[in-house]
């Protein structure tokens, strides 16, 4: 697989995901990229253009299939972004900004329970 680099994003966006790649080692060209149809809402453009992308990685044998958007090129940027995400999460789950996400959101619920846990009737 080839970089995307004629994904409809910001240069940050692409020069983000290239430092994660290049930081993680993840050989691009051992990354199989099939088209896939997308389905969904979109009507006649999804359903007769092969827009959708799967993404696999033999190696450590991760998978991933994104076909959200309707332009071929974004869903290539996304499913390659997505899978560097799975990839972080897997080796080296101290940096993964998902995750780090996921634990803000898990204290902040936690916090609205204490303080809504005694102002009951």
């Amino acid at each position: 697989m080839k970089y995307p680099a004629d994904a409809p994003v910001t240069p940050f966006k692409h020069k983000a995901l290239q430092e994660r790649i290049a930081r993680l080692g993840i050989p691009l060209g051992e990354i199989e990229e099939h088209f896939v149809r997308a389905g969904g809402p979109g009507g006649q453009k999804v359903n007769k253009t092969s827009s959708g992308v799967q993404l696999q990685l033999s190696s450590r044998e991760l998978t991933v299939k994104w076909t959200h958007e309707r332009s071929r090129a974004l869903n290539r940027f996304l499913a390659l972004r997505e899978l560097v995400d799975r990839i972080e999460q897997l080796d080296a789950p101290q940096d993964s900004a998902r995750l780090a996400e996921h634990a803000r959101i898990r204290k902040q619920k936690a916090r609205r329970r204490r303080r809504h846990a005694g102002a009951g009737p």
